[in-house]
């Protein structure tokens, strides 16, 4: 365990963190992947997903972590932006590294009984994978964004094909991720020539971040708590 506990602190310092941004919309490509029309689907579906419920699903895509773990950045992402509202912790993150072939699903403590680890997983191998390995992006997140939404609602059930490595998943996600807290209260006050206790090289992508529109008030999140629950998979 000190040793687990040495390399990732290494870790922290060694790979430069992409900027953490402050999320405008629902749904936030730094790619320019997706046309305006399509990021303005996905945010009046993630809206009124919204409105309806009180949990708030979020969508982010930019292009590279350079190296940099991708469930720190996510958890990171969840934290800043206080996805989810503070009653019920009931908030959730679809995020993808596009270019790395990386994606996770980051889930708030309030949804982690519809949405556990293993039930993340299936969605990222089974719904959305496919097709992001046909490059078909707006496809792949709108499929994802369904079954996330379907799931929270009780109505997606795991394809029967978790693999043993996937049931261990969650042991592990939870370990690292109480490694990365000990971590972030021992760097994060540590020198003013960083931010949050981690290096930063540059802003995660000259995308649009995301649709912005007159027809619907823009993203701000409502103080949800997160503990490193969902999954992440890659293509």
């Amino acid at each position: 365990m000190k040793f687990l506990f040495f390399i990732l602190a290494l870790t922290s310092f060694l790979f430069a963190q992409p900027e953490v941004p402050v999320l405008k919309q629902w749904a936030n490509d730094f790619t320019n992947t997706l046309g305006s029309s399509q990021l303005e689907t996905l945010n009046h579906r993630l809206k009124t997903f919204e409105d309806s419920t009180t949990n708030q699903l979020v969508m982010l895509m930019i292009a590279t972590l350079n190296d940099y773990p991708i469930e720190y950045y996510s958890y990171e992402i969840v934290q800043k932006n206080k996805i989810g509202t503070e009653e019920h912790d009931n908030g959730a993150l679809l995020f993808v590294a596009k270019n790395d072939k990386k994606l996770r699903i980051e889930v708030g403590y309030g949804l982690e009984g519809a949405l556990p680890d293993a039930l993340a997983s299936s969605i990222i191998r089974n719904v959305i994978v496919p097709h992001f390995k046909k490059n078909d992006f707006y496809a792949g997140i709108t499929a994802g964004i369904d079954a996330i939404i379907s799931a929270i609602a009780g109505e997606y059930k795991a394809k029967k094909d978790v693999s043993e490595d996937d049931e261990g998943t969650p042991f592990i996600s939870t370990i690292i991720m109480i490694i990365f807290g000990i971590l972030m209260f021992i760097f994060r006050g540590r020198g003013r020539g960083r931010r949050g206790g981690f290096i930063y090289f540059g802003g995660p992508g000259g995308g649009r971040g995301g649709f912005s529109s007159g027809s619907f008030g823009g993203f701000s999140g409502g103080g949800g708590s997160f503990g490193g629950g969902g999954s992440s998979g890659s293509w």
